[in-house]
């Protein structure tokens, strides 16, 4: 038996991919902690990030007997972790594959849990892995594969697992969500999410991004007339210039990315957006200012522009690391002030929170509330003021 710890860096597909390591190696009987194993699934989508994965690996190498190195950035590049400890195993391996290569190295062992629970509130499940477009600033099709889409039924069984270990929310991922596709059993996203959300007990369900293109109104009849589902939705801009956008590969205009999410005026919608772009100038981040006030985004998350390798613009960086500095500290205090006067409308007003940790949870819109009440329960709270980390409940 193997004690293990597992740590992940950037966004919620590397989260539930780590998640399903962790759950290999819990069903072949090893134990959480310890200094055994260490598993770092690792991010590319910067520079920065593939420095930070980096350093987490070399942490873990002092502490650990064996370290495991998964993910993007295991993908990218074999030399990226070059120099590190011998005891540092790099996974150059598609994601679906790495959990049982993992447990496999490690050992399997004959005390064998059925059901390896999360330690969460809610559950990530993954429906979609990959990417079949070329952005020309992103790697992801590069570490990720083409687009591929998991058996419906494979979907509906984890989620009724899910609900059934006690998980109130379920968020669907993956990296591009709306080319999820199941032919031979005829399901697109919209079905999916329909059936996802009709999963009895489920109290909510959520999409972890989309992108705007497949906004469409059979999506957005979806949302809406599922219950479970939450008046929350993640939307990447990346910039509010369409000659930005247009050098990016984008494949929509300012316009389009309008018009797709006017439908879904009350959601509370988020985004993410580069900064510092190779063509990027000062007017055309104005112009990414003003679509993300236009749209009533709250929260940004911001990426200042790090040229990748093996992308388009691999070999392009025309912006001053300081410009990208200040234009995204004018992104992120914009940003700020839009949820603060979102979370501010929750003053006075009714909510249902679900609590995720001890002291804090998440409304049905995804904005974040103190609240003084169990882990994992849903509670009705009225907000009472507004305070740097969320809404103060009553």
């Amino acid at each position: 038996m193997a004690g293990f710890s597992i740590r992940f860096l950037g966004c919620k597909v590397s989260h539930t991919d780590a998640h399903e390591i962790r759950e290999a190696l819990l069903a072949d009987g090893h134990v959480e902690g310890g200094t055994d194993v260490a598993v770092v699934n690792s991010c590319c989508v910067t520079h920065e990030a593939v420095r930070k994965s980096r350093q987490a690996a070399t942490r873990a190498a002092r502490t650990h007997r064996t370290v495991y190195v998964t993910g993007c950035a295991a993908n990218l590049a074999a030399d990226a972790f070059a120099g590190l400890p011998q005891n540092v195993t790099v996974v150059a391996r598609r994601s679906e594959e790495t959990p049982a290569y993992v447990a496999g190295d490690v050992g399997a062992l004959g005390c064998v849990q059925a059901d390896a629970r999360l330690d969460r509130v809610r559950a990530f499940v993954k429906i979609q892995d990959g990417c079949s477009f070329s952005c020309n600033f992103c790697v992801i099709p590069l570490v990720r594969g083409a687009s591929r889409s998991r058996s419906a039924a494979a979907v509906l069984a984890e989620a009724r697992r899910r609900v059934a270990q006690g998980h109130r929310e379920i968020v669907l991922t993956g990296i591009n969500l709306g080319c999820y596709r199941d032919r031979g059993a005829g399901y697109k996203l919209p079905r999916l999410v329909r059936e996802v959300g009709a999963i009895p007990d489920l109290a909510r369900l959520r999409l972890s991004s989309i992108e705007v293109n497949h906004v469409d109104a059979e999506l957005v009849e979806a949302l809406r007339e599922t219950p479970a589902v939450s008046r929350h939705l993640h939307v990447p801009l990346q910039s509010g210039d369409d000659g930005v956008l247009r050098d990016m590969a984008r494949r929509y205009s300012v316009a389009t990315f309008l018009r797709r999410l006017q439908p879904l005026e009350d959601f509370n919608v988020t985004t993410d957006a580069i900064v510092g772009f190779p063509t990027e100038t000062e007017a055309g981040f104005e112009r990414t200012l003003a679509v993300v006030d236009a749209a009533g985004i709250t929260k940004v998350h911001v990426f200042p522009y790090s040229p990748r390798p093996g992308t388009v613009t691999a070999q392009r960086d025309a912006v001053p690391p300081q410009v990208k500095k200040e234009r995204s500290a004018r992104l992120r205090a914009a940003s700020d002030a839009a949820c603060r006067a979102r979370w501010q409308t929750k003053v006075g007003a009714d909510d249902v929170v679900l609590v995720d940790r001890p002291g804090r949870g998440y409304g049905d819109d995804y904005s974040p509330w103190l609240v003084d009440a169990p882990v994992g329960e849903l509670v009705r709270v009225r907000g009472a003021a507004v305070s740097e980390e969320g809404i103060l409940a009553a």
